[in-house]
């Protein structure tokens, strides 16, 4: 179904919301990984805005569908997305990574509410996901398992062996996205190690692929509702083209950004930033939209 204007535009009000709320609690920490947190926000915010069905009074609900963020760093705007919708008290984002803090750098599911699965040591997130989703079919439950990889840590063979996993057992009831930013924190993905054909490989592990624009909320949907329209055997990898530090403009597709700080003069600038990236955004939600 086609995306809405109306909804397109919502959308990108909270994805914006999002993105502050990032840059903010990056701020609070003294230093985090906005980099990979700002790439993979906007797939946060229309998985978590859109499509997945929970309920934040009844965390554990049992029908609830998974979300596995694999690229744990990450947390830095994950915790802003689940503290948004009210999973846990927004005050707690003013403590991340700071001693004594439930909010860790790579988020606990038994400290942070609303986190299925602690994730920070690369390329687990997908043997986790193959996991939930081979659970579901076994107590018969039809929740979906969302999962999000970096594309750095597809350097992890593990994320290979779970491919394999997901394609024997048809697990078409786990939807998979890659945050495609093209950066690691030694530099970029084609020079550290390359991915190239990208595609190829998931399509070759027997997945159906779609690549798309991943900072694009509009391809975005799109693709999810491809995903779920699917009526193969096949399991959904959403390769997704992001830039890192998406919004801002002064550490876009930077891979020194991967991890960093902002004085108040870098914050204001920041912010400053975050006001035209929106702007632009919804100049073509009300352009393209319907």
């Amino acid at each position: 179904m086609a995306l809405s204007k109306a909804e397109w535009l919502r959308l990108e009000k909270k994805a914006d919301e999002l993105r502050n709320l990032t840059l903010d609690t990056t701020y609070w920490a003294g230093s985090g990984h906005i980099g990979g947190g700002l790439s993979v926000l906007d797939i946060m915010t229309v998985l978590y805005h859109k499509y997945m069905h929970i309920k934040v009074e009844d965390p554990q609900w049992a029908d609830r569908d998974r979300f596995i963020l694999s690229k744990g760093h990450a947390g830095i705007a994950y915790a802003p997305v689940l503290c948004d919708l009210g999973f846990n008290d927004k005050e707690l984002l003013k403590t991340f990574n700071l001693s004594g803090s439930t909010m860790g750098m790579h988020l606990d599911s038994n400290k942070v509410v609303g986190v299925d699965a602690s994730t920070g040591s690369l390329g687990h997130g997908m043997s986790i996901a193959v996991g939930t989703a081979l659970a579901a079919r076994l107590l018969k439950k039809d929740y979906k398992t969302f999962v999000v990889l970096g594309d750095g840590e597809c350097d992890e063979g593990s994320n290979w062996e779970a491919a394999m996993s997901a394609a024997h057992y048809k697990l078409t009831n786990m939807i998979s996205f890659v945050d495609r930013n093209k950066c690691m924190i030694d530099g970029r993905t084609e020079d550290v190690m390359r991915l190239e054909p990208f595609c190829a490989k998931w399509e070759a592990f027997g997945f159906i692929v779609k690549e798309i624009d991943g900072n694009n909320i509009s391809e975005l949907c799109e693709a999810i509702d491809f995903a779920y329209a699917n009526d193969t055997d096949k399991p959904v990898m959403i390769v997704c083209n992001t830039l890192k530090g998406c919004g801002i403009d002064f550490i876009e597709d930077n891979y020194l950004w991967h991890y960093g700080a902002f004085d108040d003069e870098k914050y204001e600038k920041a912010k400053e930033s975050l006001k035209k990236t929106y702007a632009m955004r919804v100049a073509r939600a009300e352009k393209e939209g319907e």
